[in-house]
């Protein structure tokens, strides 16, 4: 996926404000379960938006979502310089993009055949999974 996660990241930056707590010894986003995992929903979810024509991505519920989980990371003691610093590391874009072409082709998605994805996406819309709570089909 050439931008599973750009979408997912655009909004949790916007959603960013001028929070800042002091800082701790945490561990990395990445590490952080609620958060990782959250934020790899919200991507996969906009990235079978994007492939699939039949499919569309529930964007305010997706931007709330983020809007909720910056708020999360702060409660956990994360700045808002942390929270930008992994939404925005090329590293972290990376490994996301990894993770989820990984998890997606374990779904029977083929990266270069678009009806897969929304083959997928509908499966995910039937099961009321997470991700499929953030799609809607036209």
């Amino acid at each position: 996926m050439t931008r599973l996660k750009t979408c997912a990241l655009a909004f949790l930056v916007a959603a960013i404000g001028p929070t800042v707590t002091a800082a701790q010894s945490r561990p990395p986003l990445s590490e952080v379960a609620e958060i990782e995992n959250t934020l790899f929903v919200v991507a996969v979810a906009n990235e079978v938006g994007r492939k699939c024509e039949t499919i569309s991505g529930r964007w305010l519920k997706g931007y709330n979502i983020l809007f909720k989980l910056r708020g999360r990371a702060n409660d956990l003691g994360y700045t808002d310089a942390e929270i930008r610093a992994y939404v925005e590391s090329d590293a972290e874009k990376a490994r996301m993009r990894a993770k989820g072409e990984s998890y997606l082709k374990s779904k029977g998605v083929v990266l270069d055949q678009t009806e897969t994805f929304c083959a997928f996406g509908r499966a995910e819309i039937a099961k009321s999974s997470a991700i499929g709570a953030l799609l809607k089909a036209r």
